[in-house]
């Protein structure tokens, strides 16, 4: 990984803060190390539209171009742009609209990940600190 991220804990967090940055709402990060074999975290945010979707989505490829990072595959995005879908293989980000939100509750679905929300003033957090949930 590039120089400001080290791993894919740093990562994560890093990619919520910049959602949180850029208006997204309610976004948190999900531990799903230990409960998932496939990915180690998902990256979780609301958007107001779709073209604030396909911000904070460009502000996360931005930010992946300067780390070096490459994505498994391009963001996908559903029909009616509700949710998009970027799969880093560590870390999955999910953007999705209020209803897409309140409608596939992802939080619920992995119920036993630890979930970590993060806040526009709160600025960059820390990685390397103990995690602790909000």
């Amino acid at each position: 990984m590039g120089g400001f991220v080290s791993d894919s804990k740093s990562l994560a967090f890093t990619i919520a803060s910049i959602l949180a940055e850029h208006k997204a709402s309610d976004v948190v990060v999900m531990d799903l190390r230990g409960i998932a074999g496939w990915t180690d975290f998902f990256v979780i945010g609301t958007c107001t539209s779709s073209t604030h979707l396909r911000g904070l989505a460009r502000f996360v490829d931005e930010l992946l171009d300067q780390e070096k990072e490459k994505p498994l595959n391009k963001p996908v995005a559903t029909e009616d742009e509700s949710w998009l879908l970027q799969d880093l293989g560590d870390v999955i980000v999910h953007i999705m609209n209020r209803d897409a939100r309140g409608f596939y509750e992802l939080e619920k679905l992995w119920f036993k990940a630890p979930v970590f929300h993060i806040e526009a003033e709160a600025g960059r957090q820390d990685p390397s600190s103990p995690m602790t949930e909000a």
